[in-house]
């Protein structure tokens, strides 16, 4: 299948990444996507942007190279409770907000606290997607989490990079693995996407389409393959959704 979109990404403000946004762009440009998200570390993680970098995503335009752009914040679940790091009003601003777990965040607990960690933020209406999910420093219930992902119509990450040697996330494979095949038995769509922190690596998802295809896993629960696919589930849809709802009345 043709990848449309790379939702997950960071350029040089988050302060371990190594471009530019415009640069990031012009990459999904070249690769051919027609949607990119940028999605910068939220301040809880040590070197990245401050509040105010979020609150004046605002002035932006949405689309540059013929890509159109959802600009968001990959927030720090902080808690058992899934607290995270950017109020609901910052992120009810946000076209998109991704939330995982990073050591230098939190700590990692057992698998119930994990698990309850993620589906206690499942429960933010305004978070969109649980990132890498899958890194065994954080062992999780993988039936719990994907079932609590159906029912707060929340998306799962495939993320490329965790597949990749050189990342420090420990037995992503196998993790994946046995979250999909839970997303394969309660239908839960997933977002295939690449974590890049360099313009080299937009769209690559090579090891998480080798994961894919050995899994038969199917193309209709890959949100990548159409833009319109992921109107559900994003900030900026279901804003304009809502407001448009209102218009009406």
């Amino acid at each position: 299948m043709e990848y449309l979109m790379d939702l997950h990404t960071h350029t040089l403000v988050s302060g371990h990444a190594y471009n530019t946004m415009r640069e990031m762009i012009q990459a999904a440009a070249d690769k051919g996507l027609k949607v990119l998200g940028i999605t910068e570390h939220a301040p809880k993680m040590p070197g990245t942007c401050p509040h105010f970098y979020f609150h004046n995503l605002k002035i932006l335009n949405r689309s540059m190279f013929g890509v159109e752009l959802l600009l968001g914040a990959e927030v720090n679940i902080l808690d058992y409770d899934g607290h995270v790091d950017l109020s609901d009003r910052e992120m009810s601003s946000l076209d998109i907000v991704i939330a995982s777990m990073h050591k230098p965040c939190i700590h990692p607990g057992t698998i119930e606290e994990n698990t309850r960690a993620y589906l206690k933020a499942m429960e933010n209406p305004y978070i969109n997607v649980i990132g890498h999910p899958d890194d065994g420093r954080f062992p999780v219930d993988y039936q719990a989490l994907v079932k609590g992902a159906k029912e707060q119509g929340k998306v799962l990450e495939l993320n490329n990079h965790s597949l990749d040697p050189i990342c420090m996330r420990a037995n992503a494979r196998e993790n994946d693995m046995e979250m999909l095949k839970w997303c394969m038995h309660y239908e839960q769509p997933v977002i295939v996407d690449s974590d890049a922190h360099a313009d080299t690596f937009i769209g690559d998802f090579r090891l998480a389409h080798q994961l894919l295809e050995e899994l038969s896993f199917p193309e209709e629960l890959i949100l990548n393959r159409d833009p319109q696919a992921i109107h559900p589930y994003m900030n900026k849809y279901t804003r304009k959704h809502a407001r448009s709802k209102g218009e009406r009345k």
